[in-house]
């Protein structure tokens, strides 16, 4: 009887997480799929025949498919010379730089866009300054709604996830293969070609499909730097839900989406797998040295120079052109977000009241995300425990991964044609936006606590047992303490996760709700010098906070070091 209560209380508590994923995940997709091919109740293949009939949607589909493969054969390009400088030496700053190219990771799309548009744009920082510097009355520089600029962002965007996946795992492969090679005789290259890069490509595929996946579902940098000339899945689905209100249309783009997102993931488990697998490997502290020779030191300063320029000036240049006016620097753009009285011409509330809105609807996310996801992890970590159950508890696990594969413009629709009947009738209330972004940021607190509830030793729980302590004190007193850390890094990435959230929020936030990435959107739909002044202040906001919660994740995370 008492092998089989630790698996019931597993069972009791997961009930909850898995009634919010059906309620709220499961039953918007089925409508996704129920709308698709049954849009009048029975089988209509129309929407479907018109998407692969009609050039416009082929087109948007090859759009989307070749801007993404093109962007990640330009990130590879990038940032694998970057990710063998952190692999194998050591410079002074170096953990520093390695956040610094973490940062536009972090960052909502919305200012992504906004910080290249200040950078490249007609109005940008290059263009004001190249036709200061040669008397032009033209901007000289035209990247306006160009694919250019969208491969550039989506570039600076996913610079850090090669930089971390691939630059973690080489840092810490054996030297000692390498060197086998060439006493037997092979040239640098040759030992890099037959050895190194073997090694190498299970985790730079899967680096390379997961960039491939994040292009492949771009919204935001689509929708502000493509304009009306460019669009992937997403920003069709977008426009034909809010533009064209063709609901049948827009769900089968949906059903397409997740199609296709479903078999890029498949995919990128089994590249991860395969590069999970046992190899020898060593510290760090074995694996590194300092650059000795004027060459070595040459290709380190010049890897750090290019990735200093390409992450650097959009952020320098965003909060630079927040502050500046026709009459030099000055705070004003910031000082109108609050002032009042309040405008009411462009957003139908002050900017001031977004920030609050989108401060309120991070704090309850970080509630109900950190709750859901520290019974989820619990649920799964004590079924996986038990042999008989281990295949189950898998399954479950990656149901509740099933989200982070699911664009977030595809759960707004969902919730669209979903939550505006009883009994689930939200589509006006403010928590459909919490019930959002939880669901974005829940996989993330999952995958957080789980390796660090699993990494505790069961010899600890079962001593305290042994000692008279109930189950609830072995929580209070050995797993607490040892997940708080976690625990506090997961509601972090929650909040950060909330604050920027705008593929999902643009869909179902409410005009008198905005939260700061839809307001920014709107400032920036309406011409004028102050909305366009407001929208940067905004952006700049909104990029310090994300910029503050990944530092404190940072500070928080378990493990000092950077071992394997």
């Amino acid at each position: 009887m008492k092998s089989i209560r630790p698996h019931l209380f597993a069972v009791v508590i997961l009930l909850i997480p898995t009634v919010f994923l059906l309620l709220f995940y499961i039953y918007p997709l089925s409508a996704i799929l129920k709308l698709s091919f049954a849009p009048q109740g029975q089988l209509d293949l129309t929407g479907l025949t018109r998407l692969v009939t009609t050039d416009y949607y082929l087109n948007t589909l090859w759009f989307t498919a070749w801007q993404a493969t093109l962007s990640t054969m330009l990130t590879l390009i990038v940032a694998l010379p970057s990710a063998y400088i952190f692999a194998r030496y050591r410079f002074t700053g170096k953990r520093w730089l390695s956040a610094l190219a973490t940062i536009p990771f972090v960052l909502p799309t919305i200012v992504v866009a906004n910080a290249f548009t200040v950078l490249l744009g007609p109005r940008g920082l290059i263009n004001q300054n190249l036709m200061i510097l040669f008397q032009l009355d033209q901007p000289p520089i035209d990247l306006k709604h160009t694919v250019f600029l969208i491969l550039l962002a989506h570039v600076f965007y996913n610079y850090a996830i090669v930089l971390r996946f691939v630059g973690g795992f080489w840092a810490n492969l054996d030297p000692a293969l390498t060197e086998a090679a060439r006493v037997l005789g092979a040239s640098s290259w040759q030992a890099f070609y037959h050895v190194t890069l073997p090694l190498l490509l299970p985790v730079i595929g899967a680096a390379a499909l997961l960039v491939f996946i994040f292009c492949f579902t771009s919204f935001g940098v689509v929708l502000l730097l493509g304009g009306p000339r460019f669009a992937t899945l997403e920003v069709e689905i977008y426009r034909q839900t809010i533009n064209l209100f063709n609901l049948p249309l827009a769900a089968t783009l949906s059903l397409i989406q997740i199609g296709f997102m479903m078999s890029l993931m498949a995919l990128y488990s089994r590249l991860q797998r395969r590069s999970s697998r046992p190899l020898s490997l060593q510290s760090q502290q074995a694996t590194q040295r300092w650059p000795e020779t004027m060459g070595e030191r040459l290709l380190v300063g010049g890897n750090l120079l290019v990735m200093l320029i390409l992450l650097g000036t959009p952020i320098v240049a965003l909060l630079l052109h927040s502050v500046t006016t026709r009459h030099g620097l000055s705070l004003v753009y910031y000082q109108t977000l609050f002032d009042e009285p309040i405008r009411r011409t462009t957003l139908s509330v002050a900017p001031h009241e977004a920030i609050f809105n989108s401060l309120m609807f991070a704090s309850a996310t970080v509630i109900l995300a950190t709750m859901l996801g520290l019974l989820t992890a619990v649920s799964l970590q004590r079924g996986q425990a038990r042999p008989n159950f281990k295949l189950l508890y898998r399954l479950l696990d990656g149901l509740f991964m099933l989200p982070l594969v699911t664009s977030a413009v595809t759960l707004g629709f969902g919730f669209i044609i979903t939550m505006n009947q009883p009994p689930l009738n939200l589509r006006t209330s403010p928590i459909l936006v919490v019930i959002a972004h939880t669901l974005v940021a829940l996989p993330f607190v999952i995958r957080i606590l789980l390796p660090a509830l699993q990494a505790i030793q069961p010899q600890l729980r079962e001593s305290a047992a042994t000692l008279g302590a109930s189950p609830s004190r072995v929580w209070r007193e050995v797993d607490w303490p040892l997940i708080k850390r976690a625990m506090l890094v997961g509601a972090v990435f929650a909040f950060t996760i909330s604050m920027g959230e705008f593929g999902a929020t643009v869909f179902i936030s409410r005009p008198d709700r905005p939260t700061m990435p839809t307001a920014i959107f709107r400032l920036l739909d309406h011409p004028g010098t102050l909305n366009y002044g407001q929208a940067l202040a905004m952006s700049s906001l909104l990029m310090v906070v994300c910029i503050v919660g990944f530092v404190m994740i940072e500070r928080f995370r378990t493990g000092e070091d950077e071992e394997f």
